[in-house]
């Protein structure tokens, strides 16, 4: 396999995305697995060097995709006026522009000449100023690409997916179907096997209500849904287990035991993993056609322009994307030739 072209789409102008780039691909060694093309602005990464003080570092210029340099971090030159910079402020231009990067990167990847997406923190509200409908990178990409999206939050510790995303608290209840919950572990499981190449997963399934709804005593939904539909996957062949109760589930000797888990709702998920990986943590989009990732934190406009990011998490995101994507190129050969695999050492 040819080394993997990563595209990248700045994020705000005015966060710490860019900083966390450069970061990044300083180091030269990333460069021996795949080939950057980061879309942005020749003047944007200059305002943005010069503040966090990194001048022993620089991009490969290129105007188009096909003139990437495979030994170097490219920087697709998208504008060529001059950008105003605010650190840690919102703006209308900084959220046109992150936009337009991110448009840019997705077209580069329907026409196959990037391998994978790797998307830098973006403010929602500055971008719906000028783009009306717009939720996020999911809905986006989802709008975009085959398949139905997942958000699995990925790091050594856990993999845990959410049946409902960004849904205000009020309505989490009325989204816990038997469909809902029977949809997410299936397609948590699929994404295991093709995404992480695990043969045959664990999955952890949380409750609902306190202590999982205590045999009812603390609320229904537990013994009315979701235990009938982990009953249902179980007799398809998929190994889910619980529901088991949030507050006490996140421990060493649990997470140990599973490859994947299911929450219930946005919160309840991301509150441990972000407690306990945020450092380095990936947001993966499962489930599409296309592979996306992301690092688990936003813009942080505090500390945007100072030189104190953690470029952690955005790297742990290109490794991820990239391994998803030979590990998805190894599923399609295991299944037109199931033998290739056996004969392997």
């Amino acid at each position: 396999m040819s080394k993997i072209k990563v595209g990248i789409s700045i994020g705000d102008l005015n966060g710490i995305g860019l900083e966390t780039i450069i970061k990044t691909f300083k180091d030269s060694r990333m460069m021996d697995f795949c080939t950057p093309i980061i879309f942005g602005s020749v003047k944007v990464v200059a305002i943005h060097r010069k503040a966090i003080e990194i001048q022993d570092f620089n991009f490969n210029i290129i105007n188009k995709i096909e003139d990437a340099h495979p030994k170097k971090a490219n920087l697709l030159n998208l504008w060529k006026d001059e950008v105003e910079i605010n650190f840690g402020k919102t703006s209308t231009r900084s959220g046109e522009l992150s936009f337009d990067s991110l448009k840019q990167a997705t077209q580069a990847l329907k026409d196959k000449k990037i391998d994978v997406l790797v998307t830098a923190p973006i403010n929602k509200s500055s971008i719906q100023e000028k783009v009306s409908g717009f939720i996020g990178h999911t809905e986006f990409l989802q709008g975009n690409f085959e398949g139905e999206s997942l958000m699995i939050m990925h790091s050594e510790v856990m993999k845990i997916a959410f049946v409902t995303g960004h849904v205000a608290l009020t309505d989490v209840k009325k989204a816990i179907t038997t469909e809902n919950i029977y949809d997410k572990i299936i397609q948590l499981n699929t994404s295991l096997i093709q995404d992480f190449g695990i043969r045959k997963p664990k999955i952890a399934v949380l409750g609902l209500n306190p202590h999982a709804g205590e045999d009812g005593m603390l609320g229904n939904e537990e013994n009315d849904i979701i235990i009938p539909t982990i009953k249902k996957v179980k007799e398809e062949g998929v190994m889910a287990f619980g529901p088991y109760p949030a507050d006490s589930f996140f421990i060493n000797k649990n997470l140990q035991q599973f490859d994947g888990i299911l929450s219930m709702y946005h919160d309840q998920g991301l509150t441990a993993f972000k407690t306990l990986c945020f450092s380095e943590g990936v947001n993966y989009t499962a489930g599409l056609n296309i592979v996306r990732t992301s690092p688990v934190h936003g813009t942080a406009y505090e500390i945007a322009g100072k030189g104190i990011a953690n470029e952690k998490s955005f790297r742990e995101a290109i490794y991820l994307a990239c391994d998803i994507f030979k590990k998805r190129a190894d599923f399609k050969v295991l299944n037109q030739n199931p033998l290739v695999f056996k004969t392997r050492k």
